[in-house]
């Protein structure tokens, strides 16, 4: 495993400037992922790394070796792509070893190799089976088996999930941490699933239109979003976020309507409330209107409109709460606590 160090990268298509200046210190055997919605420039960002995009500007170093202009066969690393890319016309046991087959390695370190891989991935009853025999997670964990195998110094993923139906992305999802703390290997996951972002990341990147908004672990980015967007892409339902104004220790509602934060800023902001940290309160100071009610099963998420305030407001609440059995007007609190302000007009986040 190797340190990675991406240091204010750029990447242009002549005058379009799609990556601008990332900066990066990814530590040995630490998993990162790079997290945001389709078209904001992650998987440009992991080919820069993998060699299959140049970089227009900036430094990349794999280890203490600066890797800009080495083709991507001379990086030391092992990519897993979304399709997998697994050859039809050869066993697991071929596809696993091609690559070691290719840069000449004896056929006995390929046969123990690719077999300690197999073992690693519950894969031995199918070395002898072709892609088209397997479901698609043996075919993801042939993928990676074709990546373990190689030993590499920094392991790429981009989107391997995505083809995946919801409850074998679950098990695989579980499968990727398992095995990436076992090897200890230095490993960058690019994906659009917020949830898989969360539940993989020693630390995440979230990124917007080029831009990395926020590093940080998953909790410190769901718990201290930096900027409005990485505090609406982190969580779901998404925050809710209300037109205020913020003055000595408290903002003010549209309607007037004032909640103590304890933050030393004034003038125009974004509120921003999560849906699960409002809580039914006759005395609470907000009022919902609700107008649509989705029972989860533990929870139920009620859509509805801030009274007073008119504009839109998701509240989850545990158990399950009926439609028809819902008030007119539903009082709610948010704790100080679970409070977050953001400046109107930056975006970025104000306070702790």
């Amino acid at each position: 495993m190797a340190t990675l160090s991406l240091r204010n990268i750029h990447k242009s298509y002549g005058d379009t400037a799609v990556i601008h200046g990332i900066d990066l210190e990814v530590a040995a055997g630490e998993f990162i992922v790079i997290v945001g919605p389709s078209g904001c420039g992650k998987s440009t960002l992991l080919r820069m790394v993998a060699g299959l995009e140049t970089i227009t500007a900036g430094e990349l170093f794999i280890g203490a070796d600066r890797v800009n202009d080495r083709e991507p066969m001379d990086r030391n690393i092992a990519m897993v792509f979304q399709n997998y890319a697994l050859y039809p016309h050869m066993t697991v046991a071929q596809n696993m070893g091609y690559a070691l087959k290719i840069a000449g390695r004896p056929k006995a370190e390929i046969a123990a190799r690719v077999a300690e891989a197999a073992r690693l991935l519950q894969l031995d009853p199918y070395l002898a089976r072709r892609p088209r025999d397997l479901s698609g997670g043996q075919r993801q964990r042939v993928a990676m088996g074709r990546a373990i195998v190689r030993d590499p110094a920094v392991f790429l993923f981009d989107e391997p999930l995505s083809n995946l139906d919801a409850k074998l992305r679950v098990q695989m999802r579980l499968e990727i941490k398992a095995l990436q703390r076992k090897l200890g290997v230095t490993a960058l996951y690019v994906t659009h699933d917020q949830v898989e972002a969360m539940t993989l990341a020693d630390r995440m990147v979230v990124m917007n239109e080029g831009r990395a908004e926020q590093v940080g672990t998953p909790l410190e980015v769901y718990e201290r979003p930096a900027t409005l967007f990485a505090a609406q892409f982190i969580g779901s339902p998404a925050m809710n976020l209300v037109d205020a104004v913020a003055e000595a220790g408290a903002v003010r509602l549209a309607d007037g309507t004032r909640l103590p934060v304890a933050v030393a800023a004034e003038g125009p902001v974004k509120l921003g409330l999560r849906p699960e940290h409002v809580h039914p309160d006759p005395g609470g100071p907000l009022a919902v209107r609700p107008t649509l009610a989705e029972p989860l099963g533990a929870n139920t998420l009620i859509h509805g409109t801030l009274d007073g305030v008119a504009q839109d407001f998701v509240a989850s609440l545990p158990g399950v709460h009926r439609e028809a059995d819902l008030p007119e007007t539903l009082r709610v609190s948010v704790p100080a606590e679970a409070m977050h302000l953001f400046d109107a007009a930056t975006g970025r986040r104000i306070g702790p």
